[in-house]
C-alpha cells in the first residue's frame, strides 16, 4: 500500500474545525448556568475527539486495521477517503463526500443548526420577557435545542463514525433526555399550571408530524 498521501497528522486542521464548530453552537446555545455549560462541554468533548480522528490520529482505524485489512485488501488505511467507514463498509466506489449517507450527513447538520439558531431566537426573547417560550420551535417540541444538537451529533455520526463517538452518542443521549426532566420540573414550579397547559399537547423531543399544535400564550413569572 502507499503511504505517502496520508491524510492525518494535521492538528492545526483538528484545532480549526473544532473552534469553528465549537464557536458557532456556542453563539447560539450561550450557556449561562452550571448545567448548560455541562451539557455544552459535552457537547464539545464529541466534536473534538471527532475531529481529532478526522485529522490528527485515526484511532478507530488503527483499533480496526486488522480486520479491514481482511475484509477489503488493498484499502489504503492511512488515506482520508479511507476514514468515511460507512462508505467503505457499504462498498460504495468514488469520492465518499458525494455518498448517500455523506450527503444525508448535510441534511442533519444543516438542519440542526437551524433548529438551534432558531429556537435561541425563541429563547432569548422569552427570557428577557421573563415569560415561557412557546411559540417557533418550542410550538413543536418542548426541548428543540437538544433535539438540534442531536441532529448536529447525528449528522457528524454519518460523515465519520468513530469508536469513541459511538459510544458518547448514547451517553449524550441519556444526558439530554435527563437535562429535559430536570428543566421541565423547573418551569413547572416557576410557571405551574400554565406550563402544564403548555406541556400536555406538545411532545418532549419529537413533534407529532402533521399536527399543529395549539398555541399556549407566553406569561410572566411576575
Amino acid at each position: 500500500m502507499n503511504h505517502s498521501e496520508t491524510g492525518y497528522g494535521m492538528w492545526t486542521l483538528v484545532a480549526l474545525n473544532s473552534a469553528v464548530f465549537i464557536l458557532f453552537a456556542f453563539s447560539f446555545f450561550k450557556p449561562a448556568t452550571a448545567r448548560d455549560w455541562r451539557t455544552f462541554g459535552a457537547f464539545s468533548a464529541f466534536i473534538v475527539a471527532l475531529f481529532v480522528e478526522m485529522y490528527g490520529f485515526p484511532l478507530t482505524i488503527y483499533l480496526l486495521s486488522g480486520w479491514l485489512a481482511t475484509r477489503f485488501p488493498g484499502l489504503d488505511l492511512l488515506t482520508h477517503d479511507s476514514g468515511h467507514l460507512w462508505s467503505t463498509l457499504l462498498g460504495e466506489t468514488g469520492d465518499p463526500h458525494f455518498g448517500v449517507l455523506h450527503l444525508a450527513s448535510y441534511v442533519f447538520l444543516g438542519y440542526g443548526f437551524y433548529l438551534l439558531s432558531s429556537a435561541w431566537q425563541v429563547l432569548y426573547h422569552a427570557q428577557r420577557r421573563h415569560s415561557l417560550a412557546t411559540t417557533g420551535p418550542y410550538a413543536r417540541v418542548r426541548h428543540p435545542q437538544y433535539v438540534a444538537f442531536v441532529l448536529i451529533l447525528l449528522g457528524f455520526l454519518l460523515q465519520w463514525p468513530t469508536l469513541l463517538t459511538l459510544l458518547m452518542f448514547p451517553v449524550l443521549l441519556l444526558m439530554y433526555g435527563r437535562l429535559a426532566v430536570t428543566e421541565e420540573n423547573e418551569m413547572r414550579k416557576q410557571f405551574g399550571a400554565t406550563y402544564d397547559a403548555y406541556a400536555q399537547p406538545i411532545p418532549r423531543f419529537i413533534p407529532r408530524m402533521g399536527k399543529t399544535q395549539p398555541r399556549v400564550d407566553s406569561v410572566s413569572k411576575r
